[in-house]
Formats: C-alpha cells, sequence, structure tokens
C-alpha cells in the first residue's frame, strides 16, 4: 500500500470499530504481519443486496419499506456519530440469512468522521448513487440519505432513475435531476 491508502485503510479501521450497531458489519479483531492485514468481521451468509436485487427484479413497497427501514436504522445511527459514509449501495449491504435476514452495511472506506455545520468537498462515491451535492463539492451527510432513496427507486422500479453509457453521462442526468 502507498502512504495514502495504509491511512485510508487505518481511517476505515477507526471508522468502523466505533460502530456497533445490528444493521452494520460487526469488526472484531485487525491482526498484521510484515506484509498483510487480517480483518476479523461476523459471518454473512447471504451475499449482497445487490445480488438479491438482480435476482427478484420489483420489490412490494412492503418488502421496499423493510429494507430501507433497516439500511436507514444503520444510516442515522452512524450520522448521529458524526460519520458519513459516502457510497451507500447495494453492492455496500449484505445480507445475514442466519440472522432472519438482517441487513448490514459494510465498506467505510470513503468514509469521514465531519464536524457539525462542516461541508464536505471531496467527491466520493458511485455514479448511479451518488447525491447532486457531492458533484458539486458542498454537501454533508445528508449525501447518504439521497443514496438511499436511489435504493429504494431501484427496489420499488426494478431500473436507476438516472442512466447513461458510462460513469460522466450518469453524473450529468444525476445533476439534472
Amino acid at each position: 500500500m502507498t502512504p495514502e491508502e495504509e491511512q485510508n485503510f487505518q481511517d476505515e479501521i477507526l471508522i468502523l470499530s466505533k460502530l456497533d450497531h445490528p444493521n452494520i458489519l460487526k469488526l472484531y479483531e485487525v491482526y498484521s504481519d510484515d506484509k498483510r492485514y487480517y480483518i476479523v468481521t461476523e459471518l454473512c451468509k447471504g451475499g449482497e443486496l445487490f445480488d438479491e436485487i438482480a435476482k427478484k427484479g420489483v420489490y412490494s413497497e412492503k418488502q421496499a419499506a423493510g429494507i430501507i427501514k433497516q439500511i436507514l436504522l444503520a444510516v442515522s445511527y452512524f450520522h448521529e456519530m458524526g460519520i458519513v459514509h459516502r457510497d451507500i449501495k447495494p453492492e455496500n449491504v449484505l445480507i445475514d440469512k442466519e440472522q432472519n435476514n438482517c441487513l448490514k452495511i459494510i465498506d467505510f472506506g470513503n468514509s469521514v468522521k465531519k464536524g457539525d455545520n462542516e461541508l464536505l468537498t471531496t467527491t466520493h462515491g458511485t455514479s448511479y448513487y451518488i447525491a447532486p451535492e457531492v458533484l458539486k463539492k458542498q454537501y454533508n451527510e445528508r449525501c447518504d440519505v439521497w443514496s438511499v432513496g436511489v435504493i429504494l427507486y431501484i427496489l420499488l422500479s426494478g431500473k436507476p432513475p438516472f442512466d447513461g453509457k458510462d460513469d460522466q453521462a450518469i453524473c450529468e442526468e444525476v445533476k439534472k435531476g
């Protein structure tokens, strides 16, 4: 890892180690040797929400509400702690089939701890789920709520609200929308 990648990794581990919520992947321990880091987390047998959406297609309002409720519980929790995820998407939500299909937010690699009334200015996220404010480089934790709204739209319609031939085209549609 480069020094910057090393720092980003350490930041992600620090954030994840402070989170304790049923809808966030639990970090148990981190070990390292001269060549590698070893991360011990809870095991989620069920795959990504993305794969379930791809299989099922469209969800009923009741099913979508159950999914979004779990995601929003986690988002509310880490927002209360001053953490902004900045990459909420179905690929970053695991399903724990052994815990009654409990959803777990993962991948805090783009996350940041934010102060009250602080605006963030670096662009992070995935084009389909990125908030317009992030593209304008003046945003706060509400960017995560936008991403959850996009997930809800996809659950109910089976397709993303903004589309395009590449990331740049999608981002242009997000700015217009």
